[in-house]
């Protein structure tokens, strides 16, 4: 059998109801995000008990499917990520001369 991205949660392992909010598990996949394919093509969840041997392949599929999705690989400060751009979140608070509060080239 191989390892697949679920196919019902997308490999995020949980659901989110669009009319309450509410989160849960996958029930496909009990929230791992992956399954077990056999060869006829029937998705299987992985049992408990695989999971500590399955754990360094897991993490390297989850990888994979993080940059899929643009990540890098490292944390980007607020002030460096594109959608908080023109927020007070977005403002670089290390930055000199910005404002009174992070000007820190005044002597008291």
């Amino acid at each position: 059998m191989e390892i697949v991205r679920c196919v019902s949660c997308d490999g995020f392992g949980w659901y989110e109801d669009d009319f309450t909010g509410e989160s849960s598990d996958c029930d496909w996949c009990a929230g791992i995000g992956y399954v077990y394919r056999d060869a006829n093509g029937i998705d299987h969840k992985i049992p408990e008990r695989d999971w500590a041997r399955l754990a360094d392949q897991l993490e390297a599929l989850e990888q994979e499917r993080m940059r899929e999705m643009g990540y890098q690989g490292e944390a980007k400060k607020p002030w460096e990520q594109h959608i908080r751009e023109g927020t007070q979140g977005g403002q670089n608070p290390y930055e000199k001369g910005r404002d009174e509060k992070t000007d820190t080239s005044q002597n008291d």
